[in-house]
């Protein structure tokens, strides 16, 4: 492994820079039907914009065919909560609304 390799990789809406083994903390995805994904599972992003394999770089238009990177799901969780206020001044009208998102952290194991 060329340690000046990585990957851009799109995914819930995203892009993210990747190399092989490093975390990244992506948004939640869906599994199918049956299952959801769960804590040790692997997921592969085939959406790969751009990869760098330290001599040569390949970008796609938009998606490099036959691009992989695989990862594995370390963390399943939910983000810190952030407060949604709505506020009308002089006229009583004030609405508080609390979220948090959901995410997977997930460890890149490889890029192919």
């Amino acid at each position: 492994m060329n340690p000046m390799e990585f990957a851009v990789i799109q995914t819930g809406g995203k892009q993210y820079k990747v190399s092989k083994g490093s975390l990244v903390s992506i948004e939640k995805m869906k599994g199918n039907e049956k299952d959801e994904y769960k804590k040790g599972d692997t997921i592969s992003f085939d959406k790969v914009l751009l990869v760098d394999d330290g001599s040569d770089i390949t970008v796609g238009t938009p998606y490099i065919e036959g691009a992989k990177v695989g990862a594995e799901i370390v963390e399943i969780g939910r983000a810190r909560k952030i407060l949604v206020v709505k506020y009308k001044q002089k006229s009583r009208y004030l609405r508080r609304n609390g979220h948090r998102q959901p995410f997977f952290k997930v460890k890149i194991t490889e890029i192919k």
